[in-house]
């Protein structure tokens, strides 16, 4: 795992998860703003699966517990696809209140596996 690429993460869904809280607060559906930042997220989670596969093959294996690794990288990836597809079917202001921590829960999830890979 990159420690600057698991950083970027970090900050992407903590940015997220206080603009899906921001627009709970204000009462407003999911909008394109707050799915867009979920997609974001996403993204980066599914680089980060890459990065994950090809780090061990470039000699950066990890020193913790790649099962533990793996497993919170599969359900950190999984969060905002679930939730994002939620959102999608639950139109109320409480799926931007579960989008923001859905969002937050993949940042702490993101800085657990840089405690388990380095």
């Amino acid at each position: 795992m990159i420690a600057w690429y698991g950083v970027a993460v970090i900050v992407v869904a903590l940015a997220a998860a206080v603009l899906c809280l921001v627009e709970a607060l204000r009462r407003r559906a999911p909008n394109d703003f707050t799915m867009g930042a979920t997609l974001l997220v996403a993204l980066a989670l599914i680089a980060q699966v890459v990065v994950a596969i090809a780090a061990p093959a470039a000699g950066n294996a990890p020193a913790g517990d790649p099962l533990e690794f793996w497993m919170y990288l599969i359900v950190a990836l999984m969060l905002p696809l679930g939730a994002g597809f939620w959102a999608l079917v639950d139109r109320t202001r409480w799926a931007n209140l579960v989008l923001a921590v859905v969002h937050l829960s993949v940042g702490v999830m993101t800085y657990r596996m840089l405690v388990i890979w380095g």
